[in-house]
């Protein structure tokens, strides 16, 4: 039996470490003795090893044998292991990963220098002094007895991803092996926000309880229950499925919390790396974390998510709303959704955001800004900047505006370009049926959420809040403008969808893009335009080539992902005969722009001229009744009419207004039908 005893150590994961460490050099001074045929050998070639041997002899170790150091210190250190309760991560890697105390002391060992860069000129020295500051696999295999363990070992070390080669291109027995640097440091015990520059975690001090999360009933009455499934092992995965920044992994980390454990975050990038996916389940294990994986998935996507070896417990995975998983690591998952925060909710997530400053009218942005929770905080900080640049005491809707419109930019620029608007219907011309659709469209787009509530419960389960409405007519007939004016009576930023960034040759390409820029305009509120949508909108055809059948596949695509779209989309059109009959049924709202009337022409032309111009109204009325122009045509005219003027005076006269309009006619390739002889 062994007198050794670190019952006065206290029960840390570093004490933990330290026990393991000295394991390993007495492991290495068992070695040494053999290679130089005694101990005192072994000392004289490498004298820093006397002051391991002296500290390991204060112990307890004194006047013992190394192999019945190696024994004693084993033994006490399992009997120290049983009177610790708290989290150990050297013992629940042991646990989880099937390692025995050989294989540890083996991990181990290949870190010593790690610790003290002297280990380093032990192993070039025993390697013939070649350079090689690592131990090779043509070292460690010829340490132990027999040889098939240490090479079991080390096979089973790599497949935890806990060791790997430095130089995997030479002979295998001459490959030098390191331990991951993410792996050691936490394996010292150390805990880092950022362990990896891929990885990141988060302590359970850190996450939000349950009773602290604002989410609906229904999600709050399966957090309650989930925690005893995920400790049992009922359930393996929980999947959280909904919109960026809405707070999915807070939700996950709740859950961690519950089980009392902190989180492993994963960058989406390092999910592609093999070598960096084997260590996962090694590292949330001795961190005590629940793994978090994200992925961004387009409908008809899958990815696959393998088990993790040596993980001792649940995994989360963040999901957008589309998109499929496969593989033994999701096969008894739940799935949770988080839709988009309710007005409800979203006044609560502003009471929360807002409570260290004071707002203007936080009701009112609760109603009117349809934001993801994430963005509701990220929005408030760049508000509270933009009141005080602004010198306001209380952080108004305006600088709230101004906060979205910044977060947009990083989203939705890459894909779509915001367009400016400002004004209201007084400033568009066109007919009494066009005006009254548009008003209903505008109560449509500010009552789309009472909506939901109020109609019948039959229609519920297709429903959501999106609002698609389909402008057709001829070019020049105000549909651009329609659309910026109301994007201007709802207070809503409007973007337009950049064709030829979204559009891409390789297949599937489009499909994503497309999604990326319907998804980020749900989550921040703004209206999406597509304008000369019958470019994308285009009818199916018969399938005779490949190329037909990928057309379709977008076509089907584009289909689906509008009738989920759960924010506002225009779609205008000069062709609406070219838009495939399936898209038209999808649409809420169709509105036709008709060519403005005498009447409408009129009003256009007032719009347009500036005020000072000096016109004869006998060639005005010759204007408005012979020259049927659209509206795109009449700004256009009054525009170089101006111009003109500007060069020559600054006040639009007949003669002006008359080149213009002809020049007009001449773009056309059409004789211009005024009749001179009526105004002079």
């Amino acid at each position: 039996m062994s007198n050794i005893r670190f019952t006065h150590l206290p029960p840390t994961p570093v004490e933990h470490f330290k026990l393991y460490f000295y394991a390993a050099v007495l492991d290495l001074l068992d070695h040494m003795t053999r290679l130089f045929d005694t101990h005192e050998a072994a000392l004289k070639e490498f004298p820093f090893l006397t002051g391991y041997q002296d500290q390991l002899a204060a112990c307890g170790l004194e006047g013992k044998s190394i192999e019945e150091g190696k024994q004693s210190w084993h033994a006490a250190l399992a009997e120290w292991e049983m009177t610790v309760t708290d989290h150990l991560p050297l013992r629940e890697l042991c646990h989880a990963a099937g390692l025995d105390s050989n294989t540890l002391t083996l991990l181990i060992l290949i870190g010593l220098l790690e610790e003290d860069s002297r280990f380093g000129n032990l192993f070039d020295a025993l390697q013939g002094g070649m350079g090689q500051h690592r131990p090779t696999t043509g070292l460690l295999n010829g340490w132990q007895e027999p040889k098939s363990n240490t090479r079991a070992g080390l096979r089973h070390l790599q497949q935890l991803g806990l060791i790997h080669t430095v130089n995997p291109d030479a002979p295998r027995l001459e490959q030098a092996l390191v331990v991951a640097t993410p792996i050691w440091d936490v394996m010292r015990g150390e805990q880092y926000e950022t362990i990896a520059p891929w990885a990141r975690y988060r302590s359970p001090e850190q996450l939000l309880a349950r009773e602290e999360l604002i989410v609906s009933a229904a999600v709050q009455q399966t957090l309650q229950t989930l925690p005893t499934l995920l400790a049992s092992g009922e359930v393996q995965a929980v999947l959280v499925r909904g919109p960026r920044c809405n707070g999915r992994h807070t939700l996950l980390g709740s859950l961690a919390c519950a089980l009392g454990r902190g989180v492993l975050e994963i960058d989406q990038a390092s999910q592609q790396n093999a070598d960096r996916w084997r260590v996962i389940g090694s590292l949330s294990t001795l961190l005590h974390a629940l793994p978090i994986l994200t992925f961004d998935l387009v409908p008809g996507e899958t990815a696959e998510v393998p088990e993790f070896v040596g993980c001792d417990g649940p995994i989360g995975v963040v999901l957008s709303k589309t998109g499929g998983l496969i593989g033994a690591a999701v096969e008894r998952a739940i799935t949770i959704t988080l839709d988009l925060p309710d007005p409800a909710l979203r006044h609560q997530h502003w009471q929360r955001a807002t409570q260290f400053c004071p707002v203007s009218d936080i009701h009112g942005m609760g109603n009117r800004l349809r934001l993801t929770s994430g963005n509701i905080y990220r929005v408030t900080k760049l508000a509270h900047a933009q009141a005080s640049l602004a010198g306001h005491k209380a952080i108004a809707l305006e600088d709230v505006q101004q906060a979205c419109r910044a977060i947009n930019r990083q989203a939705l620029e890459t894909l779509a370009t915001r367009v400016e608007v400002d004004g209201d219907w007084s400033l568009l011309a066109a007919g009494e049926e066009t005006q009254h659709d548009l008003l209903d469209l505008e109560a449509r787009c500010r009552q789309r959420e009472p909506l939901l509530t109020a109609m019948n419960t039959s229609l519920r389960p297709q429903a959501n809040a999106g609002v698609r409405a389909l402008f057709t007519g001829p070019s020049g007939t105000g549909k651009t403008l329609a659309a910026c004016l109301l994007a201007s009576k709802l207070q809503m930023d409007l973007y337009r969808l950049d064709l030829s960034a979204v559009v891409n040759k390789y297949i599937g390409e489009t499909e994503k893009n497309l999604n990326q820029v319907f998804s980020r305009a749900e989550e921040l509120n703004v209206i999406l335009l597509i304008d000369e949508g019958d470019a994308l909108l285009t009818q199916r055809t018969n399938v005779n080539t490949s190329n037909d059948r990928y057309a379709n596949l977008e076509t089907n695509f584009l289909l689906q992902r509008l009738e989920s779209f759960s924010g506002i989309v225009i779609v205008t059109t000069n062709s609406s005969e070219h838009i495939d009959s399936a898209f038209q049924r999808r649409m809420d709202v169709t509105i036709e722009f008709r060519p403005p009337d005498a009447t409408e022409r009129w009003q256009i032309w007032q719009l347009h001229l500036p005020v000072t111009s000096m016109i004869d109204p006998r060639l005005m009325a010759e204007v408005v009744t012979r020259c049927p122009l659209t509206g795109g045509q009449i700004r256009n005219a009054a525009l170089h009419a101006t111009l003109l003027a500007v060069n020559n005076g600054g006040v639009v006269t007949n003669d002006y207004l008359e080149v213009a309009v002809q020049r007009e006619y001449r773009k056309l390739g059409a004789i211009c039908p005024l009749r001179r002889t009526v105004w002079e």
